[in-house]
């Protein structure tokens, strides 16, 4: 098989985001891989300028839906997409020109049968690269991964698509594991390729400080096998050897803690760690001054 013949989708869910769209489709249109299709997905915005903004679209496909949130908005564009190879794309978010082609030599070269994700590059009130190795037993409690993978559209109708239920956030990390649990793995590519635009008002701060531990309990609800403690010391085992940003004993802890501590109280862990560990991060990428 050629792979350099093979259409890529990039599927763009959009609902009310004109003010980010434009940058979010231009990235897209700069991709250097010859063969793609770009499929905009209007997940019922109501928002004038966004409506102005859609209808000036070139050279791309948009679908049109009544607002049902973004996992069955990304349903909707993999449904749509003739790509055998497929990356969903936030419309506040972009991708460097060569993304794609990288992401494809990647997979090629390495014959990897799972999906590819790169380093992301955080923008707008963050300022910061995230480098995360793929570990599939981390995976499980920390959300390691972005959400911007190149796969097989083969994956996405194996694993059953995006869980539409999970509207509140984290659909993505429970498509990952799904994944994992079906043997497909991510490859990271070590290039810092994704921008993603981090706001105060967006689902990474506001949503998920508050929610983490009540969409934690819906994803362990549905992976339950994966998540008895028997599985959960088989699979340490099993990837012990590969990178971890962090040991055993913090995983197992972090697990203990979401099971026992109320939500109010585990939220409260769960934003001081995140801080913590933005902190950490943000100190790594600070010059050595003697």
């Amino acid at each position: 098989m050629n792979q350099a013949m093979e259409l890529v989708s990039i599927i763009i869910p959009c609902y009310n985001s004109g003010a980010t769209l434009g940058q979010t489709v231009a990235s897209a249109k700069a991709q250097t891989w010859p063969n793609l299709e770009i499929i905009v997905i209007d997940d019922g915005s109501t928002d004038p300028m966004t409506l102005e903004v859609l209808a000036a679209l070139k050279g791309v496909t948009v679908l049109r839906q009544p607002n049902s949130g973004l996992p069955a908005a990304r349903n909707a564009g993999f449904r749509a997409a003739r790509g055998e190879y497929v990356l969903p794309l936030d419309a506040d978010d972009w991708i460097e020109p060569e993304a794609i082609a990288v992401f494809m030599q990647a997979i090629e070269s390495t014959a990897h049968s799972g999906f590819a994700y790169c380093d992301t590059q955080l923008e707008g009130e963050a300022s910061e690269v995230l480098r995360k190795s793929y570990n599939f037993f981390e995976q499980l409690s920390l959300n390691q991964l972005p959400y911007c993978l190149l796969m097989p559209r083969r994956l996405w109708v194996e694993a059953g698509g995006y869980d539409e239920t999970m509207r509140q956030g984290y659909e993505d990390w429970e498509f990952n594991i799904r994944l994992g649990t079906l043997g497909y793995f991510g490859l990271r590519v070590p290039q810092t390729m994704f921008h993603y635009r981090v706001s105060s008002s967006g689902m990474l701060i506001s949503k998920s400080n508050r929610l983490h531990g009540t969409l934690w309990s819906q994803i362990q609800a549905r992976h339950a096998e994966t998540y008895r403690w028997r599985s959960l010391l088989r699979l340490n085992r099993e990837w012990s050897s590969r990178p971890s940003d962090y040991p055993l004993v913090f995983h197992l802890a972090w697990m203990v803690a979401h099971r026992l501590l109320p939500v109010p109280a585990f939220s409260f862990l769960f934003k001081w760690q995140r801080q913590r560990s933005a902190a950490r991060r943000t100190a790594d990428l600070q010059p050595w001054r003697g």
